[in-house]
C-alpha cells in the first residue's frame, strides 16, 4: 500500500514538471512575449557612431560629376591631412611655409637627424615648383637643380645639413592662391610637408576720424546705418528720428522696393531705389555696398533707438577682439529682449547622402572682458559688422521675402560672430487694438511680408537652402 502511494506521488511530480518544461519551450519561442521580457533586461547604450577613416584618401569619390567639380575646387592641398611618422631621422616645417606665386624663398628647418653611415642622402620632390641652392657645400654633391626633384649626397652630416639650410623652393605655376605637397626622404623614411603658394592679405584700412572730447570713437567715422525698407514709411520715419536724437551725423543707407516710393531726404541720408519687390536680400546687398566706414551696423526699418541702443559698445568688442561681427537685443512692446543666439552645425552624411543642419540655442563661450557677451554663431537682426566680411559672405538675391539664418549658415567658418544682450533697440510694436482700423500700409505689406506656408516664395527657400548647401535634412532644438 505504501509502495503505491509512494509511485503514485513520484508519477504526479513527474508530470508537473513536465507540464512546465513543455509550457517554458513555448514562452520562450513565443514571439509576442519578447517585449515584456525586454523590459527587465539591463539597458543598453547607444550604438557610437562609426568614425570616419582619416587617412588621407580621395573623400569625394561618391560625390556626382556636376557637383564633384564644385566641392573639390574648394579644396587646396593646404587641406590635406599630413601625419608626421614616428621617430623619423628628418627635420622639416610642418606648416608656416609661403611663397608668393612665381617667386622663390629659402626652406626653413631641413636637416638629418642621423648618424654612423658613410653616405648621407636626401631626396626633395615638388609639382608646383623646382628646387635650387642658394650657395653650394664643398662635399656635397647635388643632382636636379631647377628641376622637380632634387638630391643631396655627402660623406658629411654637417655638410649636409648645412647644405639643407640653402635649399631654395622657387613657385613655376601662377596660381593665386594654392599649396604644393612636397615630399622629403631619405634611406627608408619619408616625409611630407605643404608650402603655401599665395599673396600676402593686403590689410583695409579706414579712416578713424577725430575724436570727440571726451569720446573713445568717433561713431560716425566708424558706423553706417544700412536698413531695407518695404512700404513702411511711417516707420522708416521714426527709425530716423530716433538715429537722430542720439547719433545726429551717423550716415543712414536705405535701400528701397517699395512700388510707388516716397522721397526721404535729409542731412546724413542716402536713399537708393530698387526694382519693385526685388528683394530682401538684394536690398541687403545693395545698402552694404554703397557703405564707405569700417563698420555697417543693420537695423529692420521697424526699430526705435533708444538710450540703451549704444553703438559705442558694439564697437569696442570688433575693436578689441577678433570677431567680425556683433549682434545686441531686441526688445517688445511686452519688454521681453531677445538675442536669437543659434549655434549651428553641418554633420555629414552617408557617402552619397547630403548632410544634415542643426541648429540650436544657445553660444559657445563668454567673451572675455565683456559682460553680458558670448561667441556664437548666428545672431538676431540687429548687429554692427565689419563692412568687408559682410562684403565677402554676401547675401543671396534669391531669397527674396523670407530669410535671415542663411546669411549665418554661408558664413559658418568664416564669420567669427558674438552677441551682447546689454546693447539693446526697441522693435516697434506690430499689436493692434481690437477697435481699432488697420491703415492700408500695414494690410499691403503684410501681404508680402508673411507669405502662407505652401506659397511658393517658402518653397524656393527651402530648396535652394537643401541645394544649396546639399544637405538632406535640418533639425531644430
Amino acid at each position: 500500500m505504501r509502495l503505491g502511494r509512494r509511485a503514485l506521488c513520484v508519477l504526479v511530480v513527474l508530470l508537473a514538471c513536465a507540464s512546465l518544461g513543455l509550457l517554458y519551450a513555448r514562452t520562450r519561442d513565443a514571439p509576442g512575449l519578447r517585449a515584456p521580457l525586454a523590459l527587465w533586461a539591463p539597458l543598453q547604450s547607444p550604438p557610437r557612431p562609426e568614425l570616419p577613416d582619416l587617412a588621407p584618401e580621395p573623400r569625394y569619390a561618391h560625390i556626382p560629376v556636376r557637383i564633384k567639380d564644385q566641392v573639390v575646387g574648394s579644396q587646396s592641398a593646404a587641406d590635406q591631412l599630413l601625419i608626421a611618422p614616428a621617430n623619423c631621422p628628418l627635420q622639416y616645417p610642418m606648416q608656416g611655409v609661403e611663397v608668393q606665386p612665381l617667386r622663390s624663398i629659402l626652406v626653413p628647418g631641413l636637416s638629418l637627424q642621423a648618424a654612423g653611415q658613410e653616405v648621407y642622402q636626401v631626396n626633395l620632390t615638388a609639382s608646383l615648383g623646382t628646387w635650387d641652392v642658394a650657395g653650394e657645400v664643398t662635399g656635397v654633391t647635388l643632382v636636379g637643380e631647377g628641376q622637380q626633384n632634387l638630391t643631396l649626397t655627402s660623406r658629411g652630416l654637417d655638410q649636409l645639413n648645412r647644405q639643407l639650410q640653402l635649399v631654395i623652393y622657387s613657385s613655376q605655376s601662377y596660381q593665386a592662391n594654392t599649396a604644393d605637397t612636397v615630399r622629403f626622404s631619405t634611406e627608408g623614411h619619408e616625409a611630407a610637408f605643404t608650402i603655401h603658394i599665395r599673396h600676402p592679405p593686403n590689410p583695409r584700412l579706414y579712416p578713424p576720424g577725430s575724436l570727440p572730447q571726451g569720446a573713445q570713437y568717433n561713431i560716425s567715422a566708424l558706423v553706417t546705418i544700412a536698413t531695407k525698407t518695404f512700404l513702411r514709411y511711417t516707420r522708416l520715419r521714426a527709425l530716423i528720428a530716433s538715429i537722430r536724437r542720439f547719433y545726429p551725423t551717423v550716415t543712414v543707407v536705405i535701400a528701397d522696393d517699395s512700388d510707388k516710393p516716397e522721397i526721404i531726404s535729409g542731412p546724413h541720408i542716402e536713399h537708393y531705389l530698387m526694382p519693385f519687390g526685388k528683394g530682401w536680400f538684394a536690398g541687403r546687398n545693395l545698402a552694404v555696398s554703397q557703405v564707405t566706414t569700417k563698420y555697417v551696423l543693420w537695423v529692420d526699418d521697424d526699430f526705435i533707438f533708444t538710450a540703451r541702443t549704444r553703438l559705442e559698445r558694439l564697437v569696442d568688442v570688433l575693436e578689441r577682439t577678433p570677431l567680425d561681427l556683433v549682434g545686441g537685443a531686441v526688445r517688445e512692446i511686452s519688454g521681453f529682449a531677445t538675442t536669437y543666439r543659434r549655434l549651428l552645425s553641418v554633420e555629414p552624411g552617408a557617402p552619397g547622402q547630403g548632410n544634415c543642419l542643426r541648429q540650436r540655442r544657445g553660444f559657445h563661450y563668454k567673451l572675455s572682458g565683456f559682460p553680458g557677451c558670448v561667441v556664437t554663431d548666428g545672431v538676431v537682426n540687429f548687429f554692427l559688422a565689419r563692412t568687408d566680411k559682410v562684403r565677402e559672405v554676401g547675401f543671396d538675391p534669391r531669397l527674396s521675402r523670407v530669410a535671415h539664418l542663411e546669411f549665418f549658415l554661408d558664413g559658418l567658418g568664416s564669420l567669427r560672430v558674438g552677441s551682447c544682450s546689454d546693447v539693446v533697440v526697441d522693435h516697434a510694436s506690430k499689436l493692434k487694438l481690437p477697435w481699432t482700423s488697420k491703415d492700408a500700409e500695414t494690410e499691403t505689406y503684410a501681404r508680402y511680408r508673411y507669405p502662407e506656408s505652401l506659397d511658393e516664395s517658402q518653397m524656393a527657400k527651402h530648396r535652394l537652402l537643401f541645394f544649396k548647401h546639399r544637405l538632406q535634412c535640418m533639425t531644430t532644438e
